[in-house]
């Protein structure tokens, strides 16, 4: 059973900020900052295209009032809503959740975004290429 799998079902405490019969949000035991939130469906999936419909829309559906709230909480002037998909997108653990992080201006979180360049041609190739895969 894996780390969230045990704070659903009780097993590991969490401080817990939302609940309701496909959701929990908790907050972070390793904030990037404080407010730092935690928002994962209460059945197990690994992956984000693994969800059905209705499980990504009673997510997007909690997402804007839970960041309002931690917003608010926390007296932030933004946040990040983030969510990692397999172990090189950075996904620690096998379970679908979304991070809601507070920021605030000089936090020094995410400060570079390594941006690149297409080649010439290159954009629409990739472009139409996804498309078809649609």
């Amino acid at each position: 059973m894996c780390v969230f799998c045990q704070i659903i079902a009780g097993v590991i405490p969490s401080a817990k900020i939302y609940e309701d019969e496909q959701l929990l949000a908790f907050l972070d035991v390793g904030p990037l900052s404080p407010g730092h939130c935690l928002l994962v469906p209460k059945e197990h999936f690994t992956r984000f295209e693994q969800l059905p419909p209705d499980l990504v829309a009673a997510l997007a559906r909690r997402l804007s009032p839970l960041a309002q709230a931690i917003v608010k909480a926390v007296s932030a002037q933004g946040y990040n809503i983030l969510n990692n998909n397999g172990r090189c997108a950075g996904q620690l653990v096998e379970h679908v959740h979304f991070h809601i992080i507070p920021r605030h201006p000089g936090d020094s979180l995410f400060t570079r975004w390594p941006t690149g360049k297409y080649p010439p041609g290159r954009m629409d190739e990739l472009a139409d290429k996804i498309k078809l895969l649609l």
